[in-house]
């Protein structure tokens, strides 16, 4: 019998990546502070995020698998975050304009029963094309992403601004590795498409 899966997020990404799984879950948002500390380096600080957003929401379930997790998109050692105004995006494409964005995504699996989890840290380069500014203006008019770091949607046109994606795990872009998570979710003994004999 599989214990109660959870994923700790309201994301509708994240939903649809773990979907691909076929596993039966439920979501609770984690309601947690998501100040960094100062200082904090970007892998230290979606470590400890996912971890916390697993913590925030173990004490609703007993014996229960908590995912969670955290994303964010670093260039030149510094966070890029949600754009929010098409001035902002606009300057972060700029930014990004024949540079490689490397993604950092905090995966967490916490088991309730025991108190033990897992913490690792997915890196995933996006490396762009040169980008015109009439290319710039003509993808933020066309897809608006103005609330998703880095101000793409590699999932839908913003594909169009890439010279190449690199990483383990494309899923780790879009803020939920799955490979990481499977081998997380076999060391809880939860071995997928298996069947005994």
């Amino acid at each position: 019998m599989l214990p109660n899966l959870v994923l700790a997020s309201s994301s509708p990404w994240r939903r649809q990546v773990l979907d691909k799984l076929g596993l039966p879950y439920r979501t609770k948002h984690p309601d947690i502070d998501e100040t960094p500390i100062p200082t904090e380096a970007p892998a230290d600080l979606v470590a400890r995020l996912a971890l916390e957003k697993a913590k925030a929401v173990a004490p609703t379930f007993k014996n229960a698998l908590i995912i969670g997790s955290d994303q964010v998109a670093v260039l030149d050692d510094q966070i890029i975050g949600k754009p929010g105004t098409h001035e902002r995006a606009r300057q972060q494409l700029k930014d990004a304009s024949g540079r490689t964005l490397t993604f950092l995504t905090g995966l967490c699996l916490l088991n309730t029963a025991t108190g033990q989890h897992q913490l690792a840290v997915i890196p995933y380069h996006v490396h762009f094309r040169p980008l015109s500014n009439q290319l710039i203006e003509g993808y933020l008019q066309y897809e608006q992403p103005y609330n998703c770091a880095g101000s793409f949607k590699s999932e839908a046109a913003g594909i169009v601004l890439f010279e190449r994606l690199e990483g383990d795990d494309p899923n780790a872009l879009i803020g939920l590795p799955l490979i990481e998570l499977v081998r997380m979710l076999e060391q809880e003994g939860i071995n997928l498409f298996q069947i005994s004999a």
